[in-house]
């Protein structure tokens, strides 16, 4: 009775994330429990060489989940989901969304996981003395620029994907700050797009069919906490075509998943950290001081308040594991053995725990596209094996869940071992750990350090949005975002932590000298593909 009149009377607050398979809507409730969700499945397209998603899909998938969210919330409560006391969208960072004058696209939506940028990134990476990774929006325009596409003179406003979302609802033009540093530098004394860096960027554009001020066509940037618009009529219409759901909810900025993945783990900090893993892999380590080195492996992106954040991030990490165990179920399927998905991953996950520390000399690579961090344009998937590899299911399986991690330990290592980033405590969250045996370990093993699953990792960014949506509307004056998150909401959650073993830090040690070594046998297949 509590919940429903607590639902009734508007009082939960609401998160939407884009996520790069589904998307999911999450209630969440006074004790920041969610208490009912709505998801919508979908997946990116390669159209003419490039990875997307439409923008028919986006406003299609946002009222399919939302819908799911309202019928879930009246089955189990009784209520009609008609308010709330705040809201948030969250999605996949970076990528290149751009708009004319009159709010119409000009180029399909450019996702993150695309790697045509390598010119624009190495020449703004030297002029900024900064590292700008390929999948940052001001590396794609940049990249549209040098190619000269006609449409970049016609550029009137570029955002993101939450940005977008957020525009579509509420009207407003704006952007988180966690979200905006995967779109151009922020200064974290300003909590702003970096001045001087805008300036160096309308000189590298001057003469070109780019003729505006880049601060001109970019959203503004608005600090958590703050509310940055409210519902519309046109986008209630959007939201819930019924009618039922009123406009003039109130909207926590846009953030990208990066940060909501942060809000969801309390590691917003220095020295707290998280991974998250799903059909990419990142870690985010908040930094106590600036990195003595620019690192192209490396980006600085911030928290939802603007502190620096040291990001490492590899463009592909489940996908191939997923596309292997789906193979075994269906040969599993002819021998007339099928099981449930959860019992098959639970029982692959458990014979890759049982394998050998160094995968008996079998080594995989999980890339489905290019992997910056490890200088490959295109990617393969590929196994590769010595005669005299202990070739086993629980070694060959093994290698599979290191490939996941492989990739974001090469760039883990330049921050541990050469900056000397102090970390304390890591935790992870995503579809890697559902089945923590023995992606957990694993990890932990890969990075050197404890690593967390909190109670609530499953939740997802749709969740950590929803918590920044929380902080706005019920935050006492002056109260920061670290205090709301450690005493509102974490103080009580249990967690179970995991510490690198000798064994499995000797094993990974032992498994990544030969990925690297091997990684020209990578690069030489993409040649010749």
């Amino acid at each position: 009775m509590e919940i429903r009149d607590y639902i009734g009377e508007g009082k939960a607050v609401i998160g939407i994330e884009f996520g790069s398979t589904r998307i999911k809507a999450v209630l969440v409730g006074e004790d920041h429990a969610p208490l009912a969700s709505g998801v919508h499945d979908w997946q990116n397209s390669l159209e003419n060489g490039i990875w997307t998603y439409s923008l028919a899909e986006v406003k299609e998938g946002l009222r399919n989940c939302f819908a799911g969210l309202m019928a879930d919330t009246e089955n189990k409560y009784g209520v009609k989901l008609k308010s709330a006391a705040g809201m948030g969208i969250s999605a996949m960072m970076h990528g290149y969304l751009v708009f004319d004058a009159d709010g119409e696209q000009l180029v399909p939506f450019r996702t993150w996981r695309n790697t045509m940028t390598e010119e624009a990134a190495d020449r703004l990476t030297e002029a900024f003395d900064f590292n700008i990774p390929q999948r940052w929006s001001v590396a794609h325009l940049y990249q549209a620029i040098l190619n000269n596409e006609p449409h970049v003179g016609r550029i009137g406003f570029m955002t993101t994907l939450a940005g977008y979302v957020h525009w579509l609802l509420t009207g407003k033009k704006v952007i988180g700050a966690g979200d905006a540093s995967g779109v151009f530098p922020i200064d974290p004394l300003t909590c702003n797009y970096d001045r001087e860096l805008l300036k160096r960027f309308g000189l590298m554009t001057s003469g070109t069919q780019f003729r505006k001020q880049l601060a001109d066509i970019l959203p503004e940037v608005v600090p958590a906490g703050e509310c940055a618009g409210e519902l519309t009529e046109e986008g209630a219409k959007l939201l819930d075509p019924t009618g039922l759901f009123s406009p003039g909810v109130r909207f926590c900025p846009p953030e990208g998943d990066a940060q909501t993945g942060m809000a969801a783990t309390n590691s917003i900090l220095p020295r707290t950290g998280n991974v998250s893993a799903g059909t990419s892999i990142f870690s985010m380590i908040v930094l106590e001081k600036p990195l003595k080195a620019v690192h192209r492996e490396i980006d600085i992106v911030t928290t939802p308040h603007g502190d620096p954040v040291a990001m490492v991030h590899c463009n592909s990490c489940t996908t191939d594991l997923d596309a292997w165990f789906s193979m075994l179920g269906a040969l599993l399927e002819k021998l007339g053995v099928g099981m449930p998905k959860g019992k098959l991953y639970d029982t692959l996950y458990s014979m890759a725990a049982a394998g050998d520390p160094d995968c008996g000399g079998i080594t995989a690579y999980n890339y489905y596209a290019g992997e910056p961090v490890t200088g490959l344009q295109n990617g393969v998937p590929m196994v590769i094996r010595r005669p005299d590899s202990d070739f086993t299911p629980e070694n060959f399986l093994r290698s599979l869940v290191y490939s996941c991690v492989a990739s974001l330990k090469t760039g883990m290592d330049i921050l541990t071992r050469q900056e000397h980033v102090c970390i304390e405590r890591i935790c992870a969250h995503g579809g890697l750990f559902k089945t923590p045996v023995p992606s957990q370990q694993i990890l932990a093993a890969a990075l050197g350090a404890d690593v967390t699953l909190n109670s609530a990792a499953g939740e997802g960014g749709a969740w950590g949005i929803a918590l920044l949506a929380a902080y706005m509307a019920r935050r006492s004056s002056g109260e920061t975002l670290a205090s709301y998150l450690g005493k509102r909401v974490f103080a009580e959650m249990k967690g179970s932590t995991v510490s690198p073993s000798e064994a499995d830090t000797a094993g990974m040690s032992s498994y990544m000298k030969e990925y690297i070594d091997c990684l020209a046998a990578e690069r030489a297949l993409n040649d010749n593909i």
